[in-house]
């Protein structure tokens, strides 16, 4: 029989100690073995282990975005970055289909096929190690939302503001990614670059969010604005519309596949699919009406959010939307009743206290303050053996302590900061 032609492959090296390999192949592996050789994604050929390393053999591929953009002085042309948003949400919607989000979507990880083969305008994505699932694969049900805000996955450029609040991960996230990384071979830079030391992942969250859609694409043509302004006002578990969201750049990219500087093909299917006539898809139906507008996150809370705990039966009170006027009666009839203030919050400038019974205090004091915090007060209160136990602060900046006496503490500090203090905890 004739030889095969031979076919340049590319090997993954990972180290068996390395963060990927917990006692075993890498994690990678198994989000191969169920994405690999979908489209938008390269095929796995070997998987195996040599000496202290596993090796993986896959396609060989081209030049990553990130390459390409830096070789064309750092941007690319409005056609090209469009044709990319089309087939990159192709791919991100069958990479979710699957039931996986990718975490980490960047300019790094879209390649392109390898140059002088019918492939070199193939969009893929690649790096599947920070993959995690959104949903089940047996029962289909979304993954149930947490938020773990010392826990920061992908790269801090192009993350969504989701991930720097340790929020898990869902398909809006991936979306989000992908808009920075738009704008960014579009533009060359995003508005957040250049924050050095420890707090770099903080002062850039605080950056995105309050960078509205507009003045993040200033620059870039209408529709990069709209799919901007589209995917970071997703809820957690939302389908996203994939379809909606690859015709908005219907108009940039010309009506003929064929001479498109990028292959859509994938995205012509999706379309197709969809079965709706391409530019007429709306979100939310047709309206007539001005589109609300929407405001990014970084919004103060608009409602209560309560937490239960199973205890002991005991008489519990709780009074909210309380007016600074109004606090001391509603303290003074909970104390009369042998009941002591347990949990404070603040929501618009006005209190929610919840008082109880069951608390073991044997006195408590507490003030309103205009300033956040009060520092004399407070360590008067520690000379006379009181203690911290509820403490909430206002929108207008005014604070509310309240201190008891008959507490299990002996010892007490704390720290007001911008930023979350974690060296400061750690240390203490």
């Amino acid at each position: 029989s004739g030889h095969q032609p031979t076919k340049k492959v590319a090997l993954k090296f990972e180290h068996k100690n390395s963060k990927g390999c917990n006692h075993g192949p890498p994690y990678e592996w198994q989000v191969y073995d169920i994405l690999g050789g979908i489209h938008g994604v390269p095929r796995v050929h070997y998987k195996g282990r040599q000496g202290d390393y596993f090796i993986m053999v896959m396609d060989m591929l081209g030049l990553s975005l990130w390459d390409a953009c830096s070789n064309n002085s750092h941007t690319m042309s409005v056609e090209m970055v469009a044709c990319i948003a089309i087939e990159a949400i192709s791919i991100l919607e069958k990479v979710h289909s699957k039931g996986y989000v990718h975490g980490d979507v960047k300019p790094e990880n879209f390649l392109l096929g390898p140059p002088g083969t019918p492939e070199e305008k193939k969009l893929f994505l690649v790096d599947l190690g920070l993959a995690t699932k959104w949903k089940d694969r047996s029962t289909g049900h979304h993954v149930e939302y947490d938020q773990r805000p010392d826990i920061f996955r992908g790269t801090v450029r192009y993350a969504s503001v989701h991930a720097h609040l340790g929020r898990i991960g869902s398909r809006r996230d991936d979306l989000e990614s992908l808009a920075y990384t738009l704008v960014f071979l579009l533009r060359g830079r995003l508005p957040w670059q250049g924050y050095q030391g420890e707090n770099k992942g903080f002062l850039v969250c605080k950056k995105k969010m309050c960078t509205s859609p507009e003045s993040l694409c200033s620059f870039c043509p209408q529709p990069f604005k709209e799919f901007v302004e589209y995917v970071v006002n997703l809820k957690f578990d939302e389908e996203p519309n994939y379809a909606k969201c690859i015709s908005l750049f219907d108009s940039i990219v010309g009506p003929n596949p064929d001479i498109r500087p990028i292959n859509t093909d994938g995205a012509q299917k999706l379309i197709h699919q969809v079965g709706q006539k391409r530019g007429r898809i709306s979100l939310e139906g047709e309206t007539d009406e001005q589109p609300k507008k929407k405001v990014r996150m970084g919004m103060p809370a608009t409602q209560w959010i309560s937490v239960y705990n199973a205890r002991r039966p005991m008489k519990q009170r709780y009074h909210y939307n309380v007016a600074d006027s109004r606090l001391v009666q509603h303290i003074d009839k909970g104390n009369e009743d042998g009941l002591f203030i347990s949990c404070i919050s603040s929501c618009a400038n006005l209190w929610a206290l919840i008082m109880d019974a069951g608390t073991g205090f044997s006195s408590q004091v507490y003030e309103l303050s205009p300033h956040f915090l009060h520092k004399e007060w407070i360590m008067d209160q520690w000379d006379r053996n009181y203690y911290i136990t509820a403490l909430a602060g206002a929108n207008n900046g005014s604070s509310l302590v309240v201190m008891s006496k008959g507490t299990l503490y002996t010892q007490q500090s704390y720290k007001v900061s911008d930023t979350f203090p974690f060296k400061w905890i750690n240390k203490k």
